[in-house]
């Protein structure tokens, strides 16, 4: 019965929020209320797992996102983000633009959000088209790939972040490896596939690439730029094994304590952004102080959808359902991660929300780690990879690549959501080596 309910949950879930266009918060809302009713449990009950599944959810995740919404929206209100493209497509030169762009994507897409970071590339994608003479979607896909990676591999962004957090995974060394599996991933995805569609043609590209020339005499100077967008990474990778490595009697032993925390590492990059990319280049602090109000207002929708997220893994938790599932998946034939990154990959494709399917599948797939001897970063990966699995019409990216590229439905498909499906299964084998090594 516990499995029976938990399929029926799921594809209630689907149905609201894909068919229905309920809100996602409170279609979780009413998914937890039916499956912690069905199981048994009284109301009271049921109210008291929703609450606290939702508090302990968000947590310390409220300042990770919430300062990795700051961070990226000072990184892309000071130019810093043109700065960095600008740099690197320099430095590439035209024969070797797609690898630029793609590396360009992937620093950029570390603190920016994916929305915001396509919104920011996307001018620059048109412009560097025009002025290379380049098919616009060869040279599209790589940054935007790799843009996608970051978005599901890698703490800061919600959905790795609030999945960490759950299955009790280190942040640092979750986007270490991350990191790593996000190298092939970014390769084959990007400047690879983008050379295959160098004979795909946009229709009414004349007017697309009617845009004027990104001005560069305000921007950041390249060093601050990288440091600041960079600075989130070099933070959790450095402190928290320098954490470990330290004695208790040691001086700095305090300091370096607090700023392995991850919600420390995004206030200091916070505060650094503030000083080099806001006051530095002559901004006040009522603009600043504007500016991180409207990144926290972009942010709260997904932090709604993660606390909906936390409440339906926290009935499956008390309701006995997830140690039912548990001791049925601890007998699967299928390897632990592989069934991670299935199960997100299935729902990915019915709901449309990589944050949706990854939250969901921490519920179902966390009895398995209780049982079986899984890193939990690895299944963090795993997951993340699942969650970007072929995007298509229910996705709002998928629509969002569409409507800026003059695609097709049949073009976007062929470009974008091959794209999405390449970084989730080169993911899954990136993730499934790192586990025979680490």
């Amino acid at each position: 019965m516990p499995l029976i309910l938990t399929l029926l949950g799921i594809l209630t879930l689907v149905f609201l929020v894909a068919f229905v266009r309920l809100d996602t918060f409170i279609s979780f809302v009413l998914v937890s209320l039916g499956i912690g009713l069905a199981s048994g449990m009284d109301v009271a009950a049921v109210g008291k797992s929703i609450q606290t599944g939702i508090g302990g959810t968000l947590g310390d995740l409220v300042l990770i996102i919430g300062f990795g919404a700051m961070l990226g929206r000072l990184v892309a209100e000071s130019g810093a983000a043109k700065r960095i493209t600008n740099v690197l497509i320099g430095l590439f030169g035209i024969k070797n633009i797609r690898w630029g762009l793609a590396l360009a994507g992937f620093v950029v897409g570390i603190p920016l959000f994916y929305n915001a970071g396509f919104i920011i590339v996307a001018p620059l994608i048109f412009t560097i088209a025009a002025s290379s003479r380049l098919p616009l979607l060869s040279i599209a896909v790589p940054m935007l790939s790799a843009l996608s990676v970051a978005h599901g591999y890698l703490p800061p962004h919600p959905s790795p972040s609030a999945v960490a957090s759950q299955l009790n995974a280190n942040i640092g060394q979750t986007l270490l490896y991350g990191l790593i599996v996000a190298i092939p991933a970014i390769i084959i995805a990007g400047p690879i596939f983008g050379k295959t569609l160098v004979n795909m043609r946009v229709t009414n590209d004349k007017e697309i690439f009617d845009i004027e020339e990104v001005p560069t005499t305000n921007l950041p100077g390249a060093g601050i730029s990288f440091f600041v967008s960079l600075l989130p990474v070099l933070l959790l990778t450095t402190f928290g094994p320098l954490k470990s490595a330290l004695p208790d009697s040691s001086p700095l032993k305090t300091a370096v304590v607090l700023l392995a925390e991850p919600y420390i590492g995004m206030l200091v990059s916070v505060l650094v952004a503030m000083y080099f990319l806001g006051i530095r280049q002559g901004q006040t602090m009522k603009a600043i102080t504007k500016d991180l109000e409207e990144a926290v207002k972009a942010v709260a929708p997904i932090l709604l959808v993660i606390a909906g997220a936390g409440a339906l893994k926290q009935v499956f938790s008390d309701s006995g359902t997830s140690k039912y599932i548990g001791s049925l998946l601890a007998d699967a034939a299928i390897p632990p991660l592989l069934l991670g990154w299935g199960i997100a990959a299935f729902i990915r494709v019915c709901v449309g929300s990589a944050t949706v399917a990854g939250l969901t599948t921490v519920g179902i797939i966390m009895p398995l780690l209780q049982s079986q001897a899984i890193k939990p970063e690895l299944m963090v990966l795993a997951i993340g990879s699942g969650s970007l699995m072929f995007s298509h019409i229910n996705d709002g990216g998928f629509w969002l690549f569409k409507e800026y590229f003059n695609l097709t439905i049949g073009q976007t498909i062929r470009t974008w959501s091959l794209m999405e499906t390449i970084v989730s299964v080169v993911g899954l084998l990136g993730v499934l080596a790192l586990n025979l090594v680490v």
